[in-house]
């Protein structure tokens, strides 16, 4: 099958699943649809071959279990799927997003700019509707105050006829169009940096908002909800993971109900989904609340200094303000920028809110406490306590590699595998998740690094880090919403169909690829404490010596004096020149006789001895 064949067989199948979803009054997108059958055909109980040609009853069964997985009430792990598509078609990163927001906006602007850049005035009546226009573009490009309100309309025109009269629209209408639109930014920022400067000094500013003090207002009520919504799923992953303890250990709960352990290990990655994401949004706001900080100690130097500047003067000159006027632009343009970033991580966060709301209303608090009677809830920073003193034998674990805090910098930032938890858990404890604790000590096999609750999951994971490596990722084709919980999307480039693995083998085979491979050093591991004037040639020295003591430019001076007359001996001392010869050897030769040995009876008879004849001549006869 080729392969926009394969493509439209899966458009088929998205669109029939989506059907038959709809059908139940459980509508779901396509990228939802077309998770949940990756998910299906990873999961080995479902037998499904990738590497035929699917059968129309291999499709009708495709169909039948996908709908049947998107319609399931109640179900933990469908909640989890849903919140992970939908954060990954919201959540956009920081650098992406500020380039998506400023290609939105040249997008809306376009047709604005065209008409400025395009129109062909000629009447005294065209170019006052240029004029106009291009007074609309400042305020719509700037976004500082509304183009519909008449005084801030005065004002924009105000500041641009300051800078840019009306009579110099013949000049700007002969320039070419890509000069056009360079000044059309151009005028848009000084002018807008004019109406920010009035602004300050209270002489103005109609329509423009008190940004800073907003941003000021928003960043700590938005970290404080998110604060509450991650504090709120910490605790039931506390609570979850205490109670699915207490099931393993064979303790019966306090409570007669008894839960089921594979609802509550649903609900168990449900929540800590949920704890993931809000970490990655808390810091994006971190990141947001440090920019706004910095953007607005720049803005209060910047107008500082331009009111230093201009003073009650009554005439600058244009090279001085104008790019402090730009500057105030740019930087009140950042903090647009940010106020945009910051609604958007509220409204990703406040769509995650009934992800968690659902698991309040599956696993009641109220019940959860009957259970809990008589169990300790313990968090992940309680674990990590616990376990604090705890360290890995290095001999126990052989020839593997072991990191720890004290060996190495930057030890808090190393990427750790299963996103922090504990892979001997996970794949030996039915998986359960358990936060690893780095200060046991973190494995490092493959270039990937491996986090343990304690020491004997360490050494056990150790022994046979392959073997439970497998049995996870066996975990996560039964469990797919452990596969972006986990993030363990690469270990699925190459999977192995279950119908056609062999007895023993396992599910996960290495993909054939290329690619290539680098390392990474720091630049200086240790504080830096360099002389600048440290010389390593000694040359160098006495050269500097030389240069220092140049006796032929200096001249000794003295002064005696009635009190210093004896008051102290000068001594010198100097070495005479020393004697000194070398002596080499003398060359020589000799000349010995060549031994010289004769051997008779070598081809004679049998029996007879053979003579050996010396023919070297004497020492004494050779001279």
């Amino acid at each position: 099958m080729s392969r926009a064949q394969a493509e439209g067989v899966i458009r088929t199948l998205v669109r029939e699943i989506g059907q038959g979803v709809a059908a139940r009054g459980r509508p779901a997108s396509e990228t939802l649809v077309a998770f949940m059958v990756k998910a299906v055909v990873l999961d080995p109980k479902n037998e499904f071959n990738v590497d035929r040609t699917l059968t129309r009853q291999d499709v009708r069964q495709l169909v039948e279990v996908c709908v049947d997985k998107l319609t399931e009430e109640g179900s933990p792990a469908l909640d989890t799927i849903k919140m992970q598509v939908y954060f990954d078609m919201n959540y956009t990163s920081r650098r992406e997003f500020l380039q998506e927001h400023q290609r939105v906006l040249m997008t809306r602007l376009g047709p604005a700019a065209r008409e400025i850049t395009d129109t062909r005035a000629r009447t005294q009546a065209d170019l006052g509707e240029l004029y106009q226009r291009m007074v609309d573009y400042v305020l719509l490009s700037s976004g500082v105050g509304s183009p519909g309100d008449l005084n801030t309309i005065r004002e924009a025109t105000a500041a641009l006829q300051s800078v840019f009269p009306q009579p110099e629209l013949g000049t700007f209408l002969s320039l070419s169009r890509k000069d056009k639109e360079q000044q059309l930014v151009e005028l848009t920022a000084v002018v807008t940096g004019i109406r920010l400067f009035n602004k300050f000094l209270n002489k103005g500013g109609e329509g423009v908002d008190d940004l800073p003090m907003i941003l000021n207002e928003a960043l700590p009520a938005t970290s404080g909800d998110m604060d509450a919504s991650l504090r709120q799923s910490q605790g039931l992953a506390w609570r979850y993971t205490a109670l699915l303890e207490t099931l393993a250990g064979g303790e019966e709960p306090a409570e007669e109900l008894d839960p089921s352990p594979v609802l509550l290990r649903q609900a168990l990655y449900n929540v800590r989904q949920h704890e993931a994401l809000l970490k990655v949004l808390l810091a994006d706001v971190g990141l947001c609340a440090k920019q706004v900080e910095t953007l607005q100690s720049d803005l209060a130097s910047r107008l500082l200094i331009l009111k230093e500047a201009v003073q009650s003067k009554t005439a600058v000159a244009t090279a001085l303000v104008f790019p402090h006027f730009t500057a105030l632009a740019r930087l009140w343009s950042g903090l647009q920028d940010e106020m945009v970033l910051l609604n958007v991580q509220e409204a990703v966060a406040l769509g995650l809110q009934p992800f968690l709301l659902a698991q309040a209303q599956r696993f009641p608090p109220t019940q959860l406490d009957l259970l809990l009677q008589g169990s300790e809830v313990r968090s992940d920073e309680q674990r990590m306590a616990e376990t604090a003193e705890e360290r890995v034998d290095v001999k126990v674990g052989g020839r593997q590699q072991w990191l720890f805090p004290e060996t190495m910098g930057n030890f808090s930032k190393l990427p750790l595998q299963y996103r922090g938890m504990c892979g001997f858990s996970l794949a030996s404890r039915d998986g359960l998740l358990l936060p690893g604790n780095p200060s046991i000590g973190v494995l490092m096999h493959r270039d990937k690094y491996y986090v343990f609750s304690s020491r004997e999951a360490a050494e056990a994971f150790s022994s046979s880090p392959e073997e439970f490596v497998s049995r996870v990722a066996e975990r996560a084709r039964r469990c797919p919403e452990l596969i972006q919980l986990l993030e363990l999307h690469r270990q699925f480039s190459g999977a192995t169909p279950y119908s056609e693995m062999a007895p023993g083998e396992t599910l996960l085979v290495k993909a054939v690829s290329k690619s290539d491979g680098s390392t990474q050093t720091d630049t200086h591991l240790l504080e830096t404490n360099l002389v600048t004037t440290h010389q390593w040639n000694e040359w160098e020295l006495r050269r500097q010596a030389l240069k220092l003591a140049n006796l032929r430019t200096r001249v000794t001076h003295s002064t005696q004096t009635n009190l210093s007359h004896l008051r102290r001996d000068n001594v010198s001392q100097t070495f005479p020149p020393r004697d000194a010869a070398c002596q080499t050897t003398r060359g020589s030769e000799t000349n010995v006789p060549q031994p010289l040995v004769y051997l008779a009876g070598l081809r004679g008879r049998q029996g007879v001895p053979v003579v050996k004849t010396n023919l070297t001549t004497p020492v004494d006869d050779s001279a």
